[in-house]
């Protein structure tokens, strides 16, 4: 199957949420949550991630991930998990209000399969008592937002325009898991990964973008390769929210008001010299209509 139809059977098959005026969602992607260890890429940021996700709950956001949330390919879900319980607590407080849903992409590519989701989502130990976690809970491949007025946005994590990644995606693990992950140490880079390596990223890019002219300029917003992207309007309409790993700092994209903004929060300095964590706009806020006036949607 090519990555048109990778891309296109997703479209057709994907979730529906509704989009209004007053819909208020936050996207993040690629957190990479870890076990802690020495490879774990989020836990610099773990701190970061959960000042934002604490805001987004309070500022009543739907939460939705964008893929790669949880390291599979290194780690099991339970060292994930004890490693990062206050992020899954916060996670179950946004699925209690039916404000979370979840993307899977390649690195999370098991919970295809429900079995892997109940596994890990439906109950949790605390003190080696059993308790109900987060049944039910929301795994798709990809998500639409739509308006009344028929206008979409299309969300999935983007790993659909890499073949490899998409389709050999154990052959991925296996390497990842056997041979990167031990010469992370030195700093040897995983090839496979488009994050990582600037040709495969290009590549992945110029594809999805190919989708989205072959069919009516449909805004579309993804994760996987990292860069964080932000069209003006007028430009194709092809986002990229980025990644929780970025050197202490994450970035996101946020949807209110019928408006569209690439955000970041980081660590940054006041004038006493202490360090506090701030949410930055790095692009927009921007009007969806802009981006819908020229192309249309799907």
């Amino acid at each position: 199957m090519s990555y048109r139809r990778r891309i296109t059977k997703a479209f057709l098959n994907a979730k529906k949420l509704v989009l209004t005026e007053k819909s208020k969602f936050i996207l993040f992607s690629d957190c990479h949550r870890g076990s802690g260890g020495f490879a774990d890429d989020f836990i610099h940021n773990k701190q970061i991630y959960l000042q934002a996700l604490d805001y987004y709950f309070h500022e009543g956001y739907t939460y939705i991930e964008l893929g790669d949330g949880d390291e599979l390919w290194e780690n099991s879900f339970t060292s994930i998990f004890k490693a990062n319980k206050e992020v899954y607590m916060l996670f179950k407080k946004f699925h209690d209000e039916q404000r979370l849903h979840f993307i899977w992409g390649n690195h999370d590519m098991s919970y295809k399969e429900k079995e892997n989701i109940v596994k890990n989502y439906d109950y949790y130990f605390d003190e080696e008592e059993k308790k109900e976690f987060m049944k039910d809970v929301s795994f798709s491949e990809a998500i639409k937002l739509e308006s009344k007025e028929g206008k979409s946005i299309l969300l999935l994590h983007g790993h659909q325009a890499d073949w490899f990644n998409y389709k050999c995606w154990k052959v991925s693990r296996f390497l990842v898991k056997v041979l990167w992950k031990p010469l992370q140490v030195v700093g040897v880079k995983d090839p496979t990964s488009p994050a990582k390596n600037f040709k495969s990223l290009i590549k992945v890019e110029e594809k999805i973008a190919e989708w989205i002219k072959e069919n009516n300029g449909q805004m579309l917003i993804t994760g996987h390769t990292h860069r964080p992207r932000f069209p003006l309007p007028g430009q194709l309409p092809y986002f990229n929210d980025g990644s929780c790993v970025h050197p202490n700092c994450i970035t996101g994209i946020e949807i209110t008001n019928n408006q569209i903004t690439l955000v970041k929060w980081g660590n940054v300095y006041d004038e006493e010299r202490q360090n506090k964590i701030k949410r930055n706009a790095l692009e927009g806020p921007r009007k969806l209509n802009e981006y819908y006036k020229k192309y249309g949607g799907c």
